[in-house]
């Protein structure tokens, strides 16, 4: 099993009877000097002289996962969340690395002086490995390439407003602006797809009703938004990226771009692929997120059509919570955004074991994928020269959700009540232990930058 040259010593060495490796699930022990992975052995593989040997049981072995849409929130807003909770709640759920939404946070990271306030504001207060998202709003057109020389993982914009003032969305002649500048110098752009002029067109949600709101985001909106952005980045040939894709309508698009060669991903998220617009409650705004979550026919088409036949490389969280009093009222005035960061590893494999899918297959698309996606070379995968970075899961035992006994902010979920199947045990770090049982320790997290991590 073991592909690169190795001495024959460890300091740690983990052993289950199902590893997810590159190659497969299979028995393993997994030798750790420092903070990477030296050796994937065979499971019974002598222990090196000197080596902590933990075994783990039944429970397997995944890489850890990596959530590229997190909104922290921090500093300004960070009553929403903060970056001590987010990353509490996220090493409670086999999060091993995340990268940080550039807006909901005050400032947003739209500047190189921006940035470093973000930075400011996490250094020491993680407990997963973190970066960062810049912006690409109007005013920080033509100023894209210091944001990218100081780190960022690439770009985020919206087509249709944010949400927030002080990250104004992008029209077509701002988009077109924007791929020139970060084809350039090869850049990579994430988008909010959801066109403006079809939203325009819908009614307006209102009410406690969530049909009123779900009529009130089409598919229509994200689909001409997604074939315009494909159409632009076909012309520079700029690296993009779809976000939380609701709409399996899209996929075709998608399919065919990438066929033709355009450098284009996309995710999905846990709440499009578990809930459906079906079972939404009068009054539960904690349902409410944009895009929003459809009908179980579309649910089923994502999983089939997209991660299925592989036209979504990844499912990231879009973890985008808020205080209490936000989520009050109706759907037309509560705050949009599901927090779901501790959740998604038990949310996705309950589905994805129901539907056949295997271990391998979670980790590819939470774990490998959205690494991938970001640039994270040394995340993402068990194999030697990687990053230690684990979560031990117990497939299947079962828990039912308290919102109580999360680790966000605000224990607001659309998940409570719920029974997931797959309990997270531990999470290992570049090789140490952060969480066991949901209990996390002191922050030991980095801040990781774009070609430095």
């Amino acid at each position: 099993m073991q592909e690169q040259p190795w001495d024959g010593e460890a300091e740690l060495v983990l052993r289950s009877p199902r590893v997810v490796t590159p190659r497969g699930v299979r028995p393993a022990a997994v030798a750790v000097t420092g903070e990477r992975i030296a050796a994937v052995l065979s499971y019974d593989a002598p222990v090196p002289a000197g080596a902590e040997l933990v075994d783990l049981g039944e429970d397997a072995l995944l890489p850890g996962l990596v959530d590229t849409h997190v909104h922290v929130n921090d500093p300004g807003r960070a009553e929403w969340e903060g970056f001590p909770t987010a990353t509490r709640a996220a090493a409670a759920g086999g999060v091993t690395t995340l990268v940080d939404m550039p807006l909901n946070s005050l400032p947003p990271t739209v500047s190189t002086a921006h940035l470093r306030t973000k930075q400011a504001a996490a250094e020491g207060r993680v407990h997963i490995d973190t970066g960062f998202w810049g912006g690409a709003v109007p005013e920080s057109l033509g100023e894209l390439r210091g944001l990218h020389d100081a780190g960022v993982f690439g770009f985020k914009c919206f087509l249709s407003p944010s949400g927030v003032e002080e990250f104004p969305e992008l029209d077509a002649a701002g988009l077109d602006a924007a791929l020139a500048e970060i084809a350039a110098f090869d850049g990579l752009l994430i988008v909010h797809a959801e066109d403006p002029t079809a939203l325009g067109d819908a009614p307006r949600p209102h009410g406690p009703g969530y049909g009123g709101f779900l009529a009130s985001r089409p598919p229509a909106a994200e689909e001409e938004a997604i074939g315009l952005l494909l159409r632009l980045a076909r012309r520079h040939g700029t690296r993009v990226h779809v976000l939380h894709l609701s709409s399996a309508g899209a996929l075709p698009l998608l399919a065919a771009a990438r066929a033709e060669g355009v450098p284009v991903t996309a995710e999905s998220c846990p709440h499009f692929l578990t809930l459906t617009a079906e079972e939404v409650p009068d009054g539960a705004t904690e349902f409410k997120c944009c895009p929003p979550i459809r009908g179980a026919a579309n649910r089923d088409a994502l999983w089939d059509g997209g991660l299925g036949a592989g036209v979504l490389d990844c499912i990231v969280s879009d973890h985008s919570p808020c205080t209490p009093e936000l989520k009050d009222g109706d759907f037309g005035s509560a705050w949009g955004g599901i927090s779901s960061l501790q959740l998604g590893l038990p949310a996705v494999w309950t589905e994805a074991h129901r539907r056949g899918h295997g271990l391998d297959d979670v980790a590819r698309w939470m774990s490998t994928g959205p690494a991938a996606v970001a640039g994270l070379a040394r995340k993402g995968a068990v194999a030697p020269g990687m990053d230690a970075d684990f979560v031990v899961l117990a497939p299947e035992e079962t828990f039912t959700v308290e919102p109580a006994r999360l680790h966000h902010r605000n224990p607001v979920t659309a998940y409570a009540g719920r029974t997931l199947e797959g309990v997270v045990t531990s999470t290992w770090l570049r090789g140490r232990r952060i969480s066991a049982h949901g209990r996390t320790g002191e922050p030991t997290g980095r801040l990781i930058e774009r070609g430095r991590s």
